[in-house]
């Protein structure tokens, strides 16, 4: 049975507004901490584990998914890939880290793209995930458009910038853990209008003809919740 809006963005009887703010603040600054650490010449499978030591000490080693760090061509990944082995990071390159911690009852996802070097085009396709997640955030903000709507956009935002975006990384629910209980599908194939601090939007985009691409994602909350 298809399920309504209300079952959609139904929440557990742990949900919290302020612990799931305060695992995003949790979260992000994690996937700071880990590009902090990553640097030319280092292997991804090393980043991967530097990560899972960072997420340790900060004492959200669970998670709803797997730590992913990803370098180079695995950029081009979609979730749940296994990225090619024995990749290592160059002095011009591009790589990204996306995380989704679970800090006591609540869950986190944050997920950011980072370079290396001064290649000028890798540097634009990192800003650009970001600049096409707030582009796509003010239509939300701005027109109450549906997740299906939200994702038509995204499309277009990506290709008058130059890029593909990757649809398998679709954006999806977020709430205190575990949220799959509550709901699985996709930001994307949502048909009404997301409520704030439930759904993950996430942007993925690729160069239309290198080995390369760039990730975004957060949650969709009003403008004071960023800093940019």
């Amino acid at each position: 049975m298809e399920q309504t809006c209300l079952q959609q963005e139904a929440v557990g009887a742990a949900f919290d507004r302020d612990a799931m703010l305060d695992v995003r603040r949790r979260t992000l600054k994690a996937v700071r901490d880990i590009a902090a650490n990553v640097s030319p010449g280092m292997l991804e499978e090393d980043a991967v584990e530097m990560a899972r030591d960072v997420l340790a000490e900060a004492g959200m080693l669970r998670g709803w998914h797997d730590v992913y760090v990803r370098f180079g061509r695995n950029t081009l990944k979609t979730f749940g890939a296994a990225s090619e082995p024995d990749t290592r990071l160059g002095d011009d390159d591009i790589f990204f880290v996306d995380i989704g911690p679970v800090w006591k009852q609540w869950e986190g996802d944050g997920g950011d793209t980072f370079v290396t070097g001064a290649d000028p085009e890798r540097a634009r396709c990192a800003a650009d995930a970001r600049a096409i997640f707030h582009e796509v955030r003010a239509k939300w903000l701005e027109e109450r458009s549906s997740g299906r709507e939200l994702y038509h956009y995204a499309e277009d935002c990506a290709r008058r910038r130059g890029w593909e975006l990757n649809l398998d990384l679709s954006g999806h629910r977020l709430a205190d853990f575990p949220h799959a209980a509550i709901h699985k599908g996709a930001l994307a194939d949502f048909d009404h209008a997301p409520s704030g601090l439930l759904w993950v939007l996430e942007i993925h985009i690729r160069h239309p003809s290198e080995p390369y691409g760039a990730f975004f994602e957060d949650l969709l909350l009003e403008d004071g919740h960023f800093t940019r």
